[in-house]
């Protein structure tokens, strides 16, 4: 299903199948998109306002100069996103039960970003800002976090992450004492 016009606000897409599609300068505003498959699509220079993605396939979406203003993600597939290539002034999105593996968040601000029973998988965090931002029962093995900034982070739940406390901000970022091993990895020291 190709969508013809540029504004739809209150819709609910239901099971559409928009793989290798591409929507430029589209508006959506308070819509839910629920089991829609958008794997290979590119979503350019378009505006997601407010909007939810349940049980959705999202792998490899482009995402070019794309905002995302309070949008939620729940039960998604999202392997191989690029968000470092979206639109910088709006990017507030969280994220429940999805599978993030291969994804990139490189350089870009999302303070306060919530992460919750994700898979985040080799995901690149390098020179991203995630002040205050909450990685509640997520899988970071094989993540890249050099350079960023992860002041008042909470990994307390996290697990199977390694982050080098000399090249990153950490103040005020919690951890539990089970997970200390992951900032210690580069030292070589055993924790048992």
């Amino acid at each position: 299903m190709i969508l013809q016009q540029a504004l739809f606000e209150e819709k609910k897409f239901e099971k559409m199948d928009y793989s290798g599609q591409l929507w430029q300068e589209k508006e959506f505003i308070d819509c839910i998109f629920t089991g829609c498959n958008f794997s290979n699509s590119v979503l350019k220079k378009s505006d997601f306002s407010e909007c939810r993605f349940e049980n959705c396939n999202l792998s490899l979406m482009k995402l070019p100069q794309t905002a995302f203003k309070n949008v939620v993600f729940t039960n998604c597939k999202m392997t191989g996103v690029d968000f470092s290539t979206g639109n910088d002034f709006m990017l507030t999105f969280s994220f429940e039960g999805c599978i993030l593996d291969l994804c990139s968040f490189h350089g870009r601000k999302f303070k306060k970003m919530q992460f919750k029973n994700c898979s985040l998988k080799e995901v690149d965090f390098s020179n991203a800002d995630f002040t205050g931002a909450s990685f509640n029962q997520c899988d970071l093995s094989g993540a890249t976090f050099d350079r960023s900034i992860l002041e008042q982070a909470d990994f307390r739940t996290a697990i199977n992450y390694s982050i080098d406390p000399e090249i990153n901000k950490l103040k005020k970022a919690k951890f539990s004492v089970n997970g200390l091993a992951g900032l210690l990895n580069k030292y070589g020291i055993v924790v048992e």
